[in-house]
Protein backbone atom coordinates (compact mmCIF):
# COMPACT_ATOMS: atom_id res chain seq x y z
CA UNK A 1 0.00 0.00 0.00
CA UNK A 2 1.46 3.34 -1.01
CA UNK A 3 1.52 6.18 1.50
CA UNK A 4 -0.33 9.42 0.84
CA UNK A 5 1.88 12.51 1.08
CA UNK A 6 0.77 16.13 1.12
CA UNK A 7 3.32 18.86 0.36
CA UNK A 8 2.38 22.51 0.88
CA UNK A 9 3.92 24.87 -1.61
CA UNK A 10 4.59 21.67 -3.49
CA UNK A 11 4.55 22.86 -7.10
CA UNK A 12 7.62 25.13 -7.17
CA UNK A 13 11.10 25.37 -5.68
CA UNK A 14 12.02 23.09 -2.79
CA UNK A 15 8.42 21.86 -2.55
CA UNK A 16 8.40 20.68 -6.17
CA UNK A 17 11.61 18.73 -5.59
CA UNK A 18 10.11 17.14 -2.47
CA UNK A 19 6.87 16.27 -4.29
CA UNK A 20 8.81 14.60 -7.11
CA UNK A 21 11.03 12.67 -4.68
CA UNK A 22 8.03 11.38 -2.73
CA UNK A 23 6.36 10.26 -5.95
CA UNK A 24 9.59 8.52 -7.02
CA UNK A 25 9.60 6.75 -3.63
CA UNK A 26 6.14 5.32 -4.39
CA UNK A 27 3.87 7.74 -2.57
CA UNK A 28 0.59 9.12 -3.82
CA UNK A 29 1.36 12.84 -3.69
CA UNK A 30 -0.80 15.93 -3.39
CA UNK A 31 0.92 19.29 -3.87
CA UNK A 32 -0.71 22.53 -2.74
CA UNK A 33 -0.16 25.99 -4.09
CA UNK A 34 -1.52 29.42 -3.26
CA UNK A 35 -1.80 31.44 -6.43
CA UNK A 36 0.35 30.60 -9.42
CA UNK A 37 -2.18 28.66 -11.50
CA UNK A 38 0.07 28.54 -14.57
CA UNK A 39 3.01 27.02 -12.67
CA UNK A 40 0.73 24.50 -10.94
CA UNK A 41 -0.82 23.44 -14.24
CA UNK A 42 2.63 23.00 -15.80
CA UNK A 43 3.84 21.04 -12.75
CA UNK A 44 0.84 18.69 -12.93
CA UNK A 45 1.30 18.20 -16.69
CA UNK A 46 5.00 17.41 -16.21
CA UNK A 47 4.68 15.10 -13.17
CA UNK A 48 1.12 13.80 -13.00
CA UNK A 49 1.09 14.85 -9.33
CA UNK A 50 -2.30 16.03 -8.07
CA UNK A 51 -2.42 19.77 -7.34
CA UNK A 52 -4.77 21.57 -4.98
CA UNK A 53 -5.14 25.32 -4.43
CA UNK A 54 -5.69 26.91 -1.03
CA UNK A 55 -4.24 29.47 1.36
CA UNK A 56 -2.29 27.74 4.15
CA UNK A 57 -2.72 30.81 6.37
CA UNK A 58 -6.48 30.13 6.52
CA UNK A 59 -7.42 27.29 8.90
CA UNK A 60 -10.83 26.64 7.34
CA UNK A 61 -9.33 26.52 3.84
CA UNK A 62 -6.76 24.00 5.09
CA UNK A 63 -9.38 21.79 6.73
CA UNK A 64 -11.54 21.83 3.58
CA UNK A 65 -8.54 21.24 1.30
CA UNK A 66 -7.27 18.35 3.40
CA UNK A 67 -10.73 16.77 3.36
CA UNK A 68 -10.69 17.01 -0.46
CA UNK A 69 -7.21 15.44 -0.69
CA UNK A 70 -8.25 12.60 1.62
CA UNK A 71 -11.46 12.02 -0.37
CA UNK A 72 -9.43 11.81 -3.59
CA UNK A 73 -6.29 9.97 -2.43
CA UNK A 74 -6.92 8.53 1.04
CA UNK A 75 -5.78 9.41 4.57
CA UNK A 76 -2.66 11.55 4.75
CA UNK A 77 0.33 9.65 6.14
CA UNK A 78 3.05 12.19 5.36
CA UNK A 79 2.73 15.96 5.67
CA UNK A 80 5.46 18.29 4.48
CA UNK A 81 4.87 21.85 5.69
CA UNK A 82 6.93 23.64 3.05
CA UNK A 83 4.86 26.68 1.99
CA UNK A 84 6.60 29.93 2.76
CA UNK A 85 6.90 33.55 1.73
CA UNK A 86 9.19 36.49 2.37
CA UNK A 87 8.22 40.13 2.91
CA UNK A 88 11.62 41.50 3.80
CA UNK A 89 12.44 44.89 5.22
CA UNK A 90 14.45 46.46 7.96
CA UNK A 91 12.45 46.29 11.17
CA UNK A 92 12.15 50.07 11.55
CA UNK A 93 10.39 50.14 8.17
CA UNK A 94 8.47 46.86 8.46
CA UNK A 95 4.69 47.17 8.26
CA UNK A 96 2.23 45.12 10.26
CA UNK A 97 1.04 43.67 6.93
CA UNK A 98 4.56 42.40 6.17
CA UNK A 99 4.85 40.95 9.68
CA UNK A 100 1.49 39.16 9.78
CA UNK A 101 1.65 37.86 6.20
CA UNK A 102 4.92 36.04 6.92
CA UNK A 103 3.95 34.82 10.40
CA UNK A 104 0.60 33.54 9.13
CA UNK A 105 2.03 31.74 6.09
CA UNK A 106 5.31 30.48 7.55
CA UNK A 107 4.32 29.68 11.15
CA UNK A 108 0.56 29.61 11.70
CA UNK A 109 0.21 27.35 8.67
CA UNK A 110 1.94 24.59 10.63
CA UNK A 111 -1.01 24.48 13.02
CA UNK A 112 -3.52 24.96 10.19
CA UNK A 113 -2.14 22.01 8.23
CA UNK A 114 -1.02 19.65 10.97
CA UNK A 115 -4.00 19.84 13.31
CA UNK A 116 -6.52 18.45 10.77
CA UNK A 117 -4.33 15.38 10.01
CA UNK A 118 -3.02 14.75 13.53
CA UNK A 119 -5.96 12.74 14.89
CA UNK A 120 -5.95 10.42 11.89
CA UNK A 121 -2.22 9.81 12.25
CA UNK A 122 -2.68 9.09 15.96
CA UNK A 123 -5.53 6.67 15.27
CA UNK A 124 -3.51 4.82 12.61
CA UNK A 125 -0.37 4.86 14.81
CA UNK A 126 1.67 6.21 11.92
CA UNK A 127 2.57 9.66 10.65
CA UNK A 128 5.41 11.70 9.31
CA UNK A 129 5.41 15.48 9.64
CA UNK A 130 8.31 17.41 8.15
CA UNK A 131 8.54 21.18 8.48
CA UNK A 132 10.83 23.16 6.22
CA UNK A 133 12.35 25.82 8.44
CA UNK A 134 15.49 27.80 7.55
CA UNK A 135 19.01 28.48 8.66
CA UNK A 136 17.72 32.01 9.32
CA UNK A 137 15.43 30.58 11.99
CA UNK A 138 18.57 29.37 13.75
CA UNK A 139 20.85 32.39 13.32
CA UNK A 140 18.55 35.29 12.39
CA UNK A 141 18.99 37.53 9.35
CA UNK A 142 19.08 41.30 9.05
CA UNK A 143 16.03 42.56 7.20
CA UNK A 144 14.10 39.38 8.01
CA UNK A 145 12.85 39.77 11.59
CA UNK A 146 9.45 38.40 10.50
CA UNK A 147 10.89 35.47 8.52
CA UNK A 148 13.50 34.58 11.14
CA UNK A 149 10.89 34.70 13.92
CA UNK A 150 8.52 32.45 11.97
CA UNK A 151 11.22 29.95 11.08
CA UNK A 152 12.50 29.85 14.69
CA UNK A 153 8.90 29.22 15.73
CA UNK A 154 8.77 26.31 13.27
CA UNK A 155 11.67 24.71 15.12
CA UNK A 156 9.96 25.12 18.51
CA UNK A 157 6.75 23.65 17.09
CA UNK A 158 8.64 20.61 15.80
CA UNK A 159 10.50 20.00 19.07
CA UNK A 160 7.30 20.07 21.11
CA UNK A 161 5.14 18.09 18.68
CA UNK A 162 7.82 15.41 18.21
CA UNK A 163 7.52 14.62 21.92
CA UNK A 164 3.73 14.31 21.65
CA UNK A 165 3.81 12.21 18.50
CA UNK A 166 6.49 9.71 19.49
CA UNK A 167 4.23 7.47 21.54
CA UNK A 168 1.70 7.37 18.67
CA UNK A 169 4.20 6.36 15.98
CA UNK A 170 4.41 9.87 14.53
CA UNK A 171 7.75 11.50 13.83
CA UNK A 172 8.04 15.27 13.51
CA UNK A 173 11.20 16.81 12.07
CA UNK A 174 12.52 20.11 10.79
CA UNK A 175 14.85 20.71 7.87
CA UNK A 176 16.70 24.02 7.88
CA UNK A 177 18.04 24.75 4.39
CA UNK A 178 20.43 27.57 3.66
CA UNK A 179 20.09 29.73 0.59
CA UNK A 180 18.91 27.70 -2.40
CA UNK A 181 18.40 29.26 -5.83
CA UNK A 182 14.60 29.13 -5.82
CA UNK A 183 12.28 31.83 -7.21
CA UNK A 184 11.66 33.09 -3.67
CA UNK A 185 15.36 33.47 -2.83
CA UNK A 186 16.22 34.99 -6.22
CA UNK A 187 13.54 37.63 -5.62
CA UNK A 188 15.17 38.88 -2.40
CA UNK A 189 16.39 42.44 -2.85
CA UNK A 190 20.09 42.44 -1.83
CA UNK A 191 19.75 46.12 -0.91
CA UNK A 192 17.26 45.41 1.91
Amino acid sequence: MSRVALVTGGTRGIGAAISKALKAAGCKVAATYAGNDEAAKAFHAETGIHVFKWDVSDYDACAAGIAKVEADLGPIDILVNNAGITKDGMFHKMTKEQWYAVINTNLNSLFNMTRPVWEGMRARKFGRVVCISSVNGQKGQMGQANYSAAKAGDIGFVKALAQEGARAGITVNAICPGYIATEMVKAIDPAV
